[in-house]
Formats: C-alpha cells, sequence, structure tokens
C-alpha cells in the first residue's frame, strides 16, 4: 500500500511539476546570475529551465556539463553515439515514468537545449557553504554513469546539491510537499475525496473496487490532517 502511495505522489508531482512549481528565480536574479559561458569555472552549478522542468547539472571544464538526465532510449538500444545526442523531451519524459536516468556528460549547448544559463544561483537559496570547485567537479565525474531514479527523492536537483554542498536536497520537492501538505490539512479535501467516491459508487455501483479506495483515501487524509 505504502508503494502504491509513493507512486501516486510521484505521478502527481510530475503533473504539478511545472516551471512555477520550481525553484526559478525572478527576472532581477535571472540577469544577475546569468553569464558569459567564457567564465563558467569548473565546479559551477548551471540551471536551465525545460519545457516541463528546471534542469540542473555540474560544469567540468572544457565545454562540458555533468548531469542527470531520464532517458527511455538505453532501454530500447545499446548504441552509445544513439543514446549520447541530446536527450529530447520526450525521451526524458518517458524517463521520468519509467525512472531510468543516467548521470552523463554533455556539451554544454546540448545541456542547454536552448534556453539561457543561471550559474550558481541555489548558493542563495541553500543554506550550506559550497564546497570548492574542483572538490565539486570531482563528485560528479565519480557519479557518472547509470543511477536510478525518482522524480521525488533522486532527480537532478538532489545530485547537484550533493557534489555543491554535500548533502542531496531538492527546493522543487520541498515546493510540492509543502502544496501536498496545505492541501491535506484542508478539511475540505476530506469532503470533496467523499463525495468523489460515493459519485463513483452512484455511476459504477457499490463494489469492493470503488467502496475500499473511498473509505481508505477519505480516512487517510481526514488522519493526515
Amino acid at each position: 500500500m505504502l508503494d502504491s502511495l509513493t507512486f501516486l505522489f510521484e505521478k502527481l508531482f510530475l503533473l504539478t511539476h511545472f516551471n512555477w512549481f520550481a525553484s526559478v528565480a525572478s527576472d532581477e536574479d535571472k540577469n544577475a546570475n546569468s553569464v558569459d559561458r567564457s567564465s563558467f569555472k569548473r565546479g559551477d552549478l548551471l540551471e536551465v529551465p525545460r519545457t516541463l522542468f528546471i534542469h540542473f547539472g555540474i560544469y567540468l571544464g572544457d565545454n562540458k556539463v555533468a548531469h542527470l538526465m531520464p532517458d527511455i532510449l538505453p532501454v530500447f538500444t545499446n548504441d552509445k553515439c544513439l543514446v549520447q545526442k541530446v536527450v529530447t523531451n520526450k525521451r526524458l519524459l518517458m524517463g521520468v515514468i519509467c525512472k531510468i536516468a543516467s548521470i552523463r556528460v554533455d556539451t554544454v549547448e546540448d545541456f542547454a537545449y536552448g534556453s539561457s544559463i543561471i550559474v550558481n544561483h541555489m548558493d542563495n537559496l541553500c543554506r550550506k557553504q559550497p564546497l570548492a570547485n574542483e572538490d565539486v567537479a570531482k563528485r560528479a565525474e565519480k557519479l557518472v554513469g547509470a543511477t536510478p531514479y525518482s522524480l521525488l527523492w533522486n532527480n537532478c536537483e538532489h545530485f547537484v546539491t550533493y557534489c555543491r554542498y554535500g548533502s542531496p536536497v531538492s527546493l522543487q520537492t520541498d515546493k510540492f510537499c509543502e502544496v501536498l501538505r496545505m492541501i491535506i490539512q484542508d478539511q475540505r479535501t476530506v469532503l470533496l475525496s467523499a463525495m468523489l467516491g460515493i459519485a463513483l459508487m452512484f455511476f459504477i455501483g457499490i463494489t469492493p473496487l470503488t467502496m475500499v479506495p473511498t473509505f481508505f483515501i477519505t480516512f487517510t487524509i481526514w488522519m493526515a490532517g
């Protein structure tokens, strides 16, 4: 049952994890943290907006970036040349759903995917002091390769914060959990879940498949609130 709840929360997170839920910078902050690519330093934390998410990576020098990237393609082919091509949004989204990812090294251009790059903006948000840039880069290089993926517990933000600050955190995940907590604590959610369950039983019929979820979900929200 716990696995089912985790699965449900992850899919809900996927639906709500758009740019307005992410730890993006304001226009003023972006201007302050966006720099010319020639000034990137080895160990810098890079941040770019993609279609659904804010994506993070660690600059390794020589125009290379290490980043944790969900990708479904390795399931279907072992062709390294094909897999190494820039990950499209479709490949990324399917990788998220199937929990398949790797920490890979790409060019700055492929990492940015046409977006502007913000440098070390996370330093303004995290309470921890960054490690030395060389140590950050070495941590990232050691982790290159296949890795388990979880939208909530092991995403690209967890990777870069581990490398740069010494412990994996995700401000985007924290924001989502805070919103979820507010929804659960709102007692109107209990009433809404009960009404939806009753409506489901009315249209489908009173069966274990309708009664059990209605009772369990409503009871869980009530107790959690």
